[in-house]
């Protein structure tokens, strides 16, 4: 385990520079997560609230956070962001409004929805850290997050899970 906490990847602002500017440090990705890896069990308690996560690669479903930030994600819900690769461990794109700020931590695990700055969201596929001041933690992801290990960019469509069902379409 301590090997596995060792290899973190350190990464800067989903701008892709670190603070006050710099450069990020980076080690090299792991592998994915895979079912029956061990997930931290610390963070925000989970509500009821699921969300429908889909794309061209295929559909994901979380659970959000009990807390402001990802109740005012569902107020602004459903929303279309184009998501791009960054350091080959998460997803990221802009939201059309700002979250609350609330408490960060640095560290994450795959699968872990967050909020770098007030209105970058990030699905990370690969379990890692970020530099000060971290991220907010929305939710998790319920399904298999590896769909998004690919390059490039995607287009994702993010809805409440029990609200109809509309299909992206490229």
């Amino acid at each position: 385990m301590a090997t596995l906490i060792a290899a973190s990847l350190v990464h800067g602002a989903c701008s892709g520079e670190g603070p006050a500017g710099k450069s990020p440090s980076v080690v090299e990705p792991r592998r994915p997560a895979q079912e029956g890896d061990a997930v931290p069990t610390t963070g925000p308690a989970l509500i009821q609230e699921r969300i429908l996560i889909s794309s061209d690669r295929g559909e994901l479903t979380a659970e959000l956070a009990d807390n402001e930030a990802s109740r005012r994600l569902v107020q602004m819900l459903p929303v279309t962001i184009e998501m791009r690769d960054h350091l080959r461990q998460e997803k990221t794109g802009r939201l059309p409004a700002p979250l609350p700020e609330l408490p960060r931590q640095t560290g994450f695990a795959a699968g872990t929805l967050g909020l770098w700055g007030n209105d970058d969201f990030v699905i990370y596929y690969r379990e890692g850290r970020v530099p000060q001041p971290g991220i907010i933690i929305l939710g998790r992801v319920t399904g298999d997050v590896s769909i998004l290990d690919r390059p490039g960019p995607v287009l994702v469509r993010i809805q409440r899970a029990s609200a109809p069902v509309e299909r992206h379409r490229p």
